[in-house]
């Protein structure tokens, strides 16, 4: 097989382990201040010093120089609605209205696959543009939303994960399954797409409120037969979304007890918000490496509360940062990562930018039990990566140029950066997106 090489120049920064649990002696990342990666067919041959790796490369090996930029790798977003798109910004007096006024209407619109297939351009591009090169995706409970999503991802040759809503209760009848429907679509798709070029499948009840018994315990069912499929729902989102839970599931110990009983906690299973969780509750999580995805703009936007790191960190449960889009704000996990930082300190602890860009990178691929696959420059890994540029803006080339660390660099990133500070986005070494300057 010709081999396709190719290099790129700039400032490197991956990580190699959790920066909350890492010393000296087990590093939690690797920075070359002038650094080269090195690609091959679509996946990383090498990373490291520019010095000790240009002499290694062949002859007349093009390099691709972003001196001055920092290359890492692509940003991975653990939850996120792309339906939602058109809605981003609705306003409501909290999460349960708020699907009732504007989520379900938005989501009617996908019967039509035209529709869809216009949306999921679009919420492709954003992601693109905002250096996120993989997310777990949600769509609609129309099986040609997921038909739309991942033919337009597989012809950007990105790496996603996705899966059809399943919802047989508490909803409109305009996006009503059965549990029995819902069950069969899913296997449908799942044969369709799960492990299709770089697409993944995740089974994907809404969550408890709306689905019955029998639905979840079909998803749990699908669970068992596919164990390296995904799992994504949400979890103790929202105080009344909760006590709702208890009214309709009153034998379960707890809301993610109603997951539990089903089958539905294992690795791959991805708990969007995890606010209102108990002592048990995160031990559970840890024990079987159910991972937990965090959504600080949506839950500052529906006021649902803060994610608790510190009793998540004592219990080990797997975390990563997510938009969630619609009820999330932004697509940029650069601003996704501002609003934790505020969140952490509203619940009285701190959370470096080096945890931060973890968390969005390496700390999700090992929550999607993906590492080695994506979210590091680890050999063989598949080249998904991002060019930052920290003077994208006028205030981010003022305060950068005063940086004295890379805990500086990377904060002043996080707090001040958005889509403008993603000059490029690669996919398996192919550029899929590029800045456009004035």
């Amino acid at each position: 097989m010709t081999t396709n090489l190719q290099a790129y120049r700039g400032s490197l920064l991956h990580f190699l382990a959790d920066p909350a649990f890492s010393d000296e002696s087990h590093p939690s990342h690797a920075w070359h201040e002038d650094g080269l990666l090195i690609v091959a067919n679509g996946k990383v041959q090498a990373a490291g010093d520019y010095a000790t790796l240009h002499a290694t490369l062949p002859p007349n090996t093009v390099v691709h120089d972003y001196s001055g930029k920092l290359l890492m790798p692509g940003f991975i977003d653990t939850h996120v609605h792309y339906p939602q798109t058109d809605m981003i910004a609705s306003p409501a007096e909290g999460l349960l209205p708020w699907l009732e006024t504007y989520t379900f209407p938005t989501e009617r619109q996908f019967e039509d696959t035209a529709h869809a297939a216009n949306v999921a351009e679009f919420f492709l591009d954003e992601l693109l543009r905002c250096g996120t090169t993989t997310a777990m995706v949600y769509c609609t409970v129309h099986p040609q939303s997921v038909d739309a999503f991942f033919t337009a991802s597989e012809q950007r040759g990105l790496r996603m994960v996705a899966g059809k809503v399943m919802m047989d209760r508490n909803c409109p009848d305009f996006l009503r399954d059965t549990a029995e429907s819902g069950a069969r679509d899913t296997e449908t798709l799942i044969q369709r797409w799960h492990k299709r070029g770089r697409a993944l499948y995740a089974i994907t009840p809404r969550f408890a409120p709306t689905s019955t018994e029998r639905q979840l315990q079909l998803a749990g069912e699908l669970a068992a037969a596919y164990p390296d499929t995904f799992i994504q729902t949400h979890v103790s989102e929202n105080e009344a979304e909760c006590a709702w839970v208890r009214e309709l599931f009153p034998n379960s110990r707890s809301y993610i007890d109603v997951y539990d009983s089903y089958g539905m906690m294992r690795p791959r299973a991805m708990y969007g918000h995890c606010i209102w969780l108990n002592e048990r509750d995160r031990q559970r999580m840890a024990e079987t490496q159910s991972a937990a995805a965090i959504c600080p703009t949506s839950n500052l936007f529906l006021g649902s509360g803060l994610f608790d790191f510190e009793r998540a960190d004592d219990a080990g449960v797997l975390l990563s940062l997510a938009t969630d889009v619609g009820g999330g704000t932004s697509f940029s996990m650069l601003q996704t990562m501002n609003e934790a930082y505020k969140v952490a300190r509203l619940k009285g602890s701190y959370l470096p930018a080096l945890r931060m860009f973890y968390l969005a990178t390496l700390g999700a691929a090992r929550s999607m039990q993906l590492e080695g696959t994506i979210g590091n420059f680890a050999v063989g890994a598949e080249a998904d990566f991002i060019v930052v540029d920290p003077q994208a803006t006028p205030l981010l080339q003022r305060r950068t140029a005063r940086r004295e660390s890379l805990e500086e660099l990377l904060f002043a990133l996080a707090l001040l950066g958005d889509d403008r500070a993603i000059a490029a986005t690669y996919s398996a070494g192919r550029q899929v997106h590029v800045r456009e300057t004035t």
